[in-house]
């Protein structure tokens, strides 16, 4: 398919406009295996939302468990009054109507929000799959947990931009390969709050709820993270799961000041965290996938 008047790249997902007048849009979408696509209400937003499957397959979760849309398959609400969060199953096309313009809005800021986060990976001395392995992972164990598709989706979002708030951050405090001070420590712990305030400043709800959970990231279930102390369930469920995957990252994965360990070691150093640092039923639960991860 050609023709496209623009393109946004994203991992894993490529949007292109084909067509817009009258306020409607025509929007081509790929995207490729285990990639989640959401439809969400918003205040005000009263579009007719149409997809079409042109090739592969989209999973979506339901109350009952999930409904696969094949090539030929359709999907619509006018508006849209719950979360419906997508998964592509293989590489999939489809194309998406929409009666009110979005493309603009939602690629635009997006695409700056990715590049914010790629910019940290490697301020952060990650590998550029850091933030895409914490998402796969996080929604791995939110699945497994049962959650809906309004937490599905807050979880994907804040997963993948859950160290946003790091672009704020020093360079010679975010690379330091010693110990941090503990007025360079005070600077670190203000990431998550920052995370927070630039998902708020998109304006965009699907975010501004992420970023709930982007400044709870860090908090622990005994109640000693930070930055506010919050405890047990004062936290939000999404905020526990990637403190979890997010630790067994940290451990596993090779770093400019440290050796990553092997998968072994970093359930044993999770387990042995478990009820202190980590909620116990998340633990659990991330631990039984353990032959996935």
């Amino acid at each position: 398919m050609n023709g496209f008047i623009e393109t946004v790249q994203l991992k894993g997902l490529t949007i292109s406009l084909i067509a817009s007048g009258d306020h409607t849009e025509i929007i081509h979408h790929k995207l490729q295996p285990n990639t989640r696509w959401a439809l969400e209400p918003e205040e005000g937003w009263e579009a007719l939302e149409y997809l079409f499957v042109i090739s592969g397959m989209l999973k979506l979760k339901t109350n009952d468990g999930f409904v696969v849309f094949k090539a030929g398959d359709s999907f619509h609400r006018s508006p849209v009054k719950e979360h419906y969060v997508f998964q592509s199953i293989e590489e999939t096309e489809f194309l998406y109507v929409s009666s009110q313009p979005v493309f603009h809005r939602y690629s635009q800021i997006t695409r700056n929000l990715m590049n914010l986060v790629i910019s940290i990976e490697e301020k952060d001395g990650y590998t550029g799959d850091h933030c895409a392995r914490i998402s796969r992972l996080s929604m791995l164990v939110g699945e497994a947990l049962g959650l809906g598709s309004k937490q599905l989706l807050r979880l994907n979002m804040a997963s993948f931009f859950h160290d946003l708030g790091k672009v704020k951050i020093p360079q010679e405090i975010l690379q330091k390969p010693g110990k941090l001070t503990n007025q360079e420590w005070e600077i670190m712990k203000r990431h998550s709050i920052y995370g927070r305030e630039i998902l708020e400043e998109t304006k965009l709800p699907f975010l501004m709820s992420a970023g709930i959970v982007v400044e709870q990231h860090h908090e622990r279930y005994d109640g000693k993270g930070y930055p506010y102390g919050l405890a047990n369930d004062e936290i939000e469920v999404e905020a526990s799961i990637i403190s979890v995957v997010d630790s067994y990252d940290a451990i596993t994965t090779d770093r400019p000041y440290h050796k990553g360990k092997t998968k072994e070691e970093a359930i044993v150093e999770i387990e042995r965290c478990r009820g202190t640092m980590y909620d116990p039923i998340i633990v659990d639960t991330f631990l039984s996938l353990r032959d996935r991860i």
